[in-house]
């Protein structure tokens, strides 16, 4: 089926930076679209960043362009989120999530990813 387990969330202070890391087991997602969401109570689930399987398309939320940088290692097949200049409102749950989706356009449409991780815990304090 495949599972995919993100790491390296805590708690920070704001203006800190934080990495976040996704790991694939049980099958490989090296040719999906790998993307971070996040998710606050009470919110719906939030686009953060998206690469594409070849790295040549990042996408980025408005409130988190400049400040974070999405990577992949497709041999380690790992997608990682480093987070900059980190903000009370960055404060979620932050999932990762891979998906086999053609158009760019789509990367930051939570229902084109068919695979999900439990999220990992960001909280910013002000």
């Amino acid at each position: 089926q495949g599972r995919l387990v993100e790491s390296g969330g805590g708690l920070v202070q704001a203006g800190d930076s934080l990495r976040l890391s996704c790991a694939a087991s049980e099958r490989t997602f090296s040719a999906y679209v790998k993307a971070w969401f996040r998710q606050t109570p009470g919110k719906e689930r939030e686009f953060v960043a998206a690469i594409s399987a070849d790295s040549v398309h990042r996408i980025y939320a408005e409130p988190v362009k400049g400040r974070f940088t999405i990577s992949r290692d497709n041999a380690q097949d790992t997608v990682s989120l480093q987070m900059d200049s980190l903000k009370a409102d960055d404060t979620a749950v932050y999932y990762c999530a891979a998906g086999a989706i053609h158009s760019p356009t789509a990367f930051d449409e939570h229902p084109w990813y068919d695979y999900w991780g439990r999220g990992t815990q960001v909280t910013v304090s002000s």
